[in-house]
């Protein structure tokens, strides 16, 4: 059994280690050192002025065995009321040894159980193409593909020119 709710003080170095652990995840074979990460946790994600909300599963032991990145937000394109409320998923990541164990699952029905409590309409989320298993997992959930979406990014070089034609 999982306990799942909001990033209490006491799980922040539990959060580190397993935020660690996302950062190699999605930057193979780089690391990030743990002091690096406590100072973004502290800094940004859960600064005041975040837009994010991190909620954590703790197993038995009280560790941080998944997390999720969430926030709340209006539609500009859907102004009444049973749409324009949503929740965005920015990240929903379960350490490699305790995934197929219900995590994933746990804060999925958390967040869905806040999102409805806020008065959203739905929770949108990004997956990676190539995530077969994440994909498999959010459509078990019921959630549908947008197929009419795609992701774009600017970065680097190209934003900060962009940037500076103003």
């Amino acid at each position: 059994m999982f306990s799942v709710g909001f990033a209490k003080s006491d799980q922040h170095e539990s959060l580190v280690v397993l935020l660690c652990e996302l950062y190699s995840y999605y930057n193979k074979p780089a690391e990030v050192s743990p002091e690096v990460v406590e100072a973004h946790l502290h800094n940004r994600l859960l600064a005041e002025d975040s837009p994010l909300r991190i909620v954590v599963a703790t197993g038995g032991h009280g560790g941080v065995v998944g997390m999720a990145a969430i926030s709340l937000t209006y539609s500009v394109v859907i102004p009444t009321p049973d749409g324009f409320k949503q929740c965005q998923l920015k990240e929903l990541y379960v350490r490699e040894g305790q995934r197929m164990r219900g995590v994933g699952y746990a804060l999925m029905k958390w967040v869905a159980h806040f999102a409805c409590d806020q008065g959203c309409c739905r929770i949108d989320w990004p997956v990676k193409s190539d995530n077969d298993k994440g994909i498999s997992f959010y459509q078990r959930l019921g959630a549908l593909r947008v197929s009419n979406r795609d992701s774009f990014r600017l970065s680097g070089g190209k934003l900060r020119a962009l940037g500076a034609e103003l």
